[in-house]
């Protein structure tokens, strides 16, 4: 009676430990890869959001912002909508990630990130250490500057200032982004006083506004951006302007060399017309924050 009773007791353990076991595993697949429950992949998009109409930082989701990873802020501007069509398009959920410019190309070499959408263009030296999608912006360059700047003349009412030529600045003290094509081709510029890179566009809006530079160059939009966010500032669309390969006025996904997603995101991008990104782009434009 005494061994039947412990026969028994072994296999209610036993029938309980398999019970758990198979417990357990179900819950392994859910939280450590296996189909998790359904729970899409991430798409981690690395950017400054910092730099607007590409991208910005704003409190809220409003006008379709996505929320930064780690933060209480979300993020908006014409990357965010790209990105939000590409990760639909690869079938996984969006994770944006902020960081510092120059941090976005080691981030996603390490893979703490799995794309960089932050108005980043596809340079000969970039392509050496990362790929490339196909380009989904193209604009120019352009010098943002204060409407009482003494070396443009400024007319009342219009959009914009339009001269002759880059050398029109010769004194001027001039800056652009660290690590950008923006900041190199102002050496173009004979008799400029070039001033310290600096690491975002927020500062050189500032610098601008307090005086310690004339200008600083940057793309098309940010220009518009620029002007109206700032009643202060305007942009200078040059005749003779600067001398540059179009790629480094143009936007593409930063991807790691042989990403397997590449030709799939090129056919994401493929799909949105020529007047659809332009309508996105005038949408950031009118959508970013007054502060930025």
């Amino acid at each position: 009676m005494k061994k039947s009773l412990l026969l028994f007791i072994i296999a209610i353990f036993a029938t309980m430990a398999l019970v758990a076991c198979s417990k357990g595993d179900g819950q392994g697949d859910a939280t450590d890869g296996g189909d998790k429950a359904g729970k899409k992949e991430e798409f981690r998009v690395g950017m400054e959001a910092g730099y607007p109409p590409y991208n910005w930082t704003q409190p809220n989701d409003d006008n379709g912002a996505i929320k930064i990873a780690g933060s209480q802020e979300y993020a908006g501007g014409y990357d965010i909508t790209f990105a939000k069509k590409v990760a639909e398009g690869l079938g996984k959920e969006l994770v944006i990630v902020k960081m510092e410019w120059d941090g976005l190309v080691p981030a996603l070499q390490s893979n703490k990130i799995d794309a960089i959408m932050a108005g980043m263009s596809p340079t000969k030296e970039r392509k050496e250490t990362i790929d490339f999608s196909d380009i989904y912006y193209q604009s120019d360059f352009v010098m943002v500057v204060r409407k009482d700047n003494t070396f443009v003349k400024y007319e009342d009412g219009t959009d914009f200032i339009e001269t002759g030529s880059i050398q029109d600045f010769k004194g001027a003290k001039v800056t652009g982004q660290l690590n950008t094509s923006h900041y190199d081709v102002i050496d173009q510029i004979t008799g400029v006083e070039k001033q310290t890179a600096m690491d975002n566009f927020p500062s050189m809006r500032n610098a601008l506004m307090s005086g310690k530079i004339d200008g600083y160059v940057s793309e098309r939009p940010e220009g518009i951006s620029a002007s109206q966010a700032l009643t202060d500032f305007t942009y200078v669309v040059f005749d003779k302007g600067f001398e540059a390969d179009p790629t480094e006025s143009s936007i593409a996904v930063g991807l790691r060399k042989d990403d397997s997603n590449k030709d799939k995101i090129n056919e994401i991008l493929k799909g949105i017309s020529e007047e659809e990104r332009q309508q996105i782009m005038e949408e950031a434009i009118q959508q970013q924050p007054a502060a930025q």
